[in-house]
């Protein structure tokens, strides 16, 4: 476990979390935003949809609130990350199951869609692979899976220049200079960060179609891909 994954069962961490994707993450409601239009455009009006990585419970509450019939399963590691997710959904709550574990402790569906936000950048490629593979087998056809997470070019000039934005992003947004420089240097040494063609490679050979780049934040990027 690194000291990113590790933060997000510190309590002064968690009782902050709600505070940060906004300033960390470009365009962050938009990319919510997006996401839910994405799912919308299959996921039936009483759908029930996957929710990897739902601690603190930001998008299942914005997805919540645009689609009154859709119901929710979140899953998320932390114990203390899924209360803050009950804790956010507010009078929201009833219509989201949390289960506390990884995508095997996922309930089998069928779903009639799944998202993985700002999480997949947490583990390496192989268990990248097989979680893409596990999300596949609980959709039902041509549903959609929405990901979005650190995904950068490679490459000795062009990756760090990627990152060199993003840093300066986040002083823009009001973050400290010496914070914003141990961001960066967390995300580099750290994370798991892949070049887009490999992301939308992993997300072929788990037998998703039609990946499709509907986001790019600096060095954050987002996909639609279908079951």
């Amino acid at each position: 476990m690194t000291d990113i994954q590790a933060a997000f069962s510190d309590p002064q961490f968690v009782a902050r979390y709600t505070e940060g994707p906004r300033r960390f993450v470009p365009g962050y409601d938009a990319m919510q935003s997006m996401t839910a239009i994405l799912l919308a455009e299959s996921v039936p009006s009483d759908g029930q949809v996957l929710v990897l990585g739902a601690g603190g419970g930001l998008e299942l509450k914005a997805f919540a609130q645009a689609h009154p019939g859709w119901r929710f399963d979140g899953v998320d590691p932390s114990a203390a990350m899924l209360a803050l997710a009950g804790q956010t959904l507010g009078s929201l709550a009833p219509r989201a199951r949390l289960h506390q574990g990884y995508i095997d402790d996922a309930p089998e569906g069928p779903f009639d869609g799944a998202t993985c936000l700002l999480t997949l950048h947490f583990v390496d490629v192989t268990e990248r692979r097989r979680i893409a593979s596990e999300v596949r087998r609980r959709l039902k056809p041509r549903a959609p899976f929405v990901v979005a997470h650190l995904s950068a070019p490679d490459g000795e000039e062009e990756r760090p220049r990627w990152l060199s934005r993003y840093s300066a992003f986040l002083a823009a947004s009001g973050v400290e200079p010496e914070q914003a420089a141990a961001a960066r240097n967390a995300v580099t040494n750290h994370l798991e960060i892949l070049a887009p063609a490999q992301d939308e490679v992993i997300l072929r050979e788990a037998g998703f179609s039609d990946p499709t780049l509907f986001y790019t934040g600096f060095a954050f990027r987002g996909w639609v891909a279908y079951a």
